[in-house]
């Protein structure tokens, strides 16, 4: 039997749901829905189609003492809902700020978990940031809004390899002071 390490992130609690650290258990669902081309497409980091071990070694960069990416699990259980919703993470930038990053499963798209997942982020301010970022793609819409609806601030254009498209991609760049 192994046991499972422990992390010292905080589990941000909402009404519908907890963001909590990801865990070794949530490899199942992390890569199903990760492996979803849909999913994929709207990241940066996740390639189509997703390679064997791609998810156990993300769990486990993710678990690490030592680490520049905060990762926590939308749990939906206390609602009735999945245990793993998407993720959200925050990426460790310089001049004390993050990077947010998030995808939610498209069963749980037009939920507004996405918007809740990151106000709840910033209202907890876990790693006590000046200033969030986050980039979305431009065919992406309504992940932009889920920025604005937080209180984020368009700040320009930019463009961001995607590994699952293969190519360069449009993107809008965000910010949130706090």
């Amino acid at each position: 039997m192994q046991m499972e390490h422990i992390l010292n992130q905080p589990v941000i609690e909402t009404q519908r749901f907890d963001l909590r650290p990801l865990r070794q258990s949530d490899q199942g669902l992390v890569e199903m829905y990760a492996s979803d081309p849909r999913v994929a497409m709207t990241t940066a980091s996740i390639p189509h189609p997703l390679p064997p071990g791609t998810i156990e070694a993300f769990i486990t960069r993710a678990m690490a003492e030592q680490r520049d990416e905060h990762v926590w699990v939308m749990d939906g259980v206390k609602s009735g809902w999945s245990e793993v919703m998407g993720l959200i993470s925050l990426s460790a930038l310089d001049r004390n700020q993050s990077e947010v990053g998030y995808w939610v499963a498209p069963a749980f798209w037009n939920t507004h978990l996405a918007s809740d997942a990151v106000r709840a982020l910033v209202d907890g301010n876990p790693l006590t940031n000046d200033t969030m970022f986050a980039s979305v793609f431009h065919d992406n819409p309504a992940s932009a809004k889920v920025l604005t609806n937080a209180g984020f601030v368009y700040l320009g254009d930019a463009e961001t390899y995607c590994l699952a498209r293969d190519a360069a991609v449009p993107t809008w760049t965000y910010s949130r002071k706090l």
